[in-house]
């Protein structure tokens, strides 16, 4: 039974691109970069594709290095800065995801690649329309963060630390700490050298530790909305009565919001929890308790 080199050749290639890619999958499982070894599917709107005329691209004969569920993108191929080849609907679907899972950053999928690309190139390669490009900036703010309030870097070594005690500033550095062979701990909120008594919630002994977060919520301009009615004096930044992440109002449509973080929704204007405040009020009407004042601490998320 005779069988085309041609045929063999792109069987044996296929059957190679899936053993990298399962193996890259199970890499990044391991290190929480997929919730899976199968990645998840990104629903794929209409597919764009490279101008062949373009001179600022890179063309390249390659297969698609991002195209991990075998769509089969109709557009040409293109060069990212770390070599790996794209199309720019690939590229799209690849970063969405990362953002979906939490990334703040663009980081390359291609096999045994760990490039970091700016969101310029993403732009640029992933030919993002403008609504992509409002998405995308949003979701890498929300990440970013996101990730702060859980993890911060050591101002020594810069090992990542996490925060144990949510209301402590007090941080121990577990590197630092075995490199001196003494407690190195720092401030959470000024990064410096812890000095002065502990345990601590406000600010430690360096001069001009402060919350950033007390200090924005206190000098925040206050809102006005679009679409709600009767509302005077609400401050434009909150922090979620639940967990205390700060958010900022969009001024549009009503006057809920939901946390990001937390997942719950509030009221921006009087801060109960939104069917709390619907029991009395409107979506778009001044609440019955009106306006909640300045909030002067940010409240600690208790998780169940």
């Amino acid at each position: 039974m005779f069988t085309s080199l041609g045929v063999i050749s792109c069987y044996a290639r296929n059957r190679v691109r899936r053993f990298l890619v399962a193996s890259r999958a199970r890499m990044a499982s391991s290190t929480g970069l997929l919730h899976s070894a199968t990645p998840p599917r990104v629903p794929t709107k209409h597919e764009k594709c490279y101008d062949p005329h373009d001179p600022t691209l890179k063309f390249v004969d390659k297969e698609d290095d991002l195209d991990f569920l075998y769509e089969g993108f109709k557009s040409l191929r293109a060069q990212m800065s770390c070599g790996h080849a794209v199309t720019p609907t690939s590229l799209t679907n690849w970063c969405r995801r990362l953002l979906d899972q939490g990334e703040s950053r663009f980081v390359c999928g291609g096999s045994g690649c760990s490039a970091e690309w700016t969101f310029s190139e993403v732009w640029k390669m992933a030919l993002l329309t403008p609504q992509e490009t409002e998405h995308f900036r949003k979701k890498l703010a929300v990440n970013a963060a996101l990730q702060t309030l859980i993890t911060k870097s050591c101002p020594v070594c810069r090992s990542t630390v996490t925060r144990e005690n949510g209301s402590d500033l007090n941080v121990l550095c577990e590197v630092c700490t075995a490199d001196k062979g003494q407690p190195f701990e720092f401030c959470w909120q000024c990064l410096r050298e812890w000095k002065g008594p502990r345990p601590r919630k406000d600010r430690c002994e360096n001069d001009g530790c402060c919350n950033q977060s007390l200090k924005t919520l206190k000098e925040c301009p206050d809102i006005s909305f679009d679409s709600v009615k009767g509302v005077h004096g609400c401050p434009s930044v909150r922090a979620c009565p639940t967990c205390g992440l700060l958010l900022e109002h969009s001024k549009r449509r009503c006057k809920s919001l939901p946390c990001p973080r937390c997942k719950v929704k509030f009221c921006f204007v009087c801060l109960k929890i939104f069917t709390e405040c619907m029991k009395t009020s409107d979506p778009y009407a001044a609440c019955s308790s009106g306006v909640a004042p300045r909030q002067t601490s940010i409240p600690v998320w208790k998780k169940k």
